[in-house]
């Protein structure tokens, strides 16, 4: 008779399981505009599994639409459309939101992003770009660290100190940062917006405010973000002013978004 399992113990068989869903993802993460398709080959030397494993991995992907084999490589598969139609449908913002930043962007000519909390990331969930050609560009869905920058500032205004001291251990600067970041987050909220110039990017500023859910809580983070020489002091009050008027449209229209806490 075999032992018995551990109430919570993961089997042999579960842990292969969670390892094969792993490799599946980082074999499918290869993929991005820059590289449309990718080769066997190409898997093999990125992920370090051996080539019998990944074309095993590979044909599984290609055969629930996932991967599209082609004459060059493998390609995103049709599979996907589905996925992306509704993960579109679940975390598009609505169309007034967006007309907002927009507007916002073609106004203040420099990139619109919008940034919500999870975990110790700020994590981009829609974005207007610039239309300058020297500008400030991150990709929606793309994870910043919430160690730096004016989002950071105003999207922590609530933040709990186990929150920030989880941050600071994450940051180039240890636990020790948590002193700083409490005192640029009560700066941020006595003035009603934040800036920061080359915190995490040398060249880059950005200036944001909190959009406010219906409890008076922090939902998100609106920002303006571009080269330093374009954010002078005079141009920054500007900016916060424009800012602070378009969030305050977003919380009274009521801010929703899957990353917000639940209702």
């Amino acid at each position: 008779m075999s032992p018995a399992k551990k109430p919570g113990a993961e089997s042999p068989a579960d842990a292969q399981g969670v390892r094969s869903v792993q490799r599946a993802v980082d074999i499918m993460s290869l993929l991005s505009e820059e590289r449309p398709v990718v080769t066997i080959r190409d898997i093999v030397a990125a992920t370090g599994l051996a080539k019998t494993t990944v074309i095993r991995l590979v044909q599984t992907l290609e055969q629930n639409g996932l991967l599209w084999a082609a004459p060059n490589g493998y390609l995103p598969g049709p599979g996907l459309w589905r996925w992306a139609h509704l993960a579109r449908s679940s975390w598009e913002l609505p169309p007034e939101t967006r007309k907002m930043m927009r507007d916002l962007g073609a106004r203040r000519r420099e990139t619109v992003n919008l940034y919500m909390l999870r975990d110790i990331y700020r994590v981009c969930v829609a974005q207007q770009e610039s239309p300058q050609p020297l500008r400030h560009v991150v990709h929606v869905g793309d994870e910043l660290p919430l160690w730096a920058g004016a989002s950071s500032k105003a999207l922590l205004r609530d933040a709990p100190d186990s929150l920030l001291t989880r941050i600071a251990v994450a940051s180039p600067y240890g636990e020790g940062h948590v002193k700083r970041l409490r005192e640029w987050i009560d700066e941020a909220a006595h003035r009603g917006w934040a800036v920061s110039h080359g915190e995490r990017e040398d060249g880059l500023s950005a200036v944001a405010v909190p959009v406010l859910g219906r409890s008076g809580k922090v939902v998100a983070a609106l920002s303006l973000s571009g080269p330093t020489v374009r954010f002078p002091d005079d141009q920054v009050e500007r900016f916060a002013a424009d800012l602070r008027q378009v969030a305050a449209e977003m919380s009274e229209r009521g801010f929703d978004h899957p990353l917000g806490p639940a209702h």
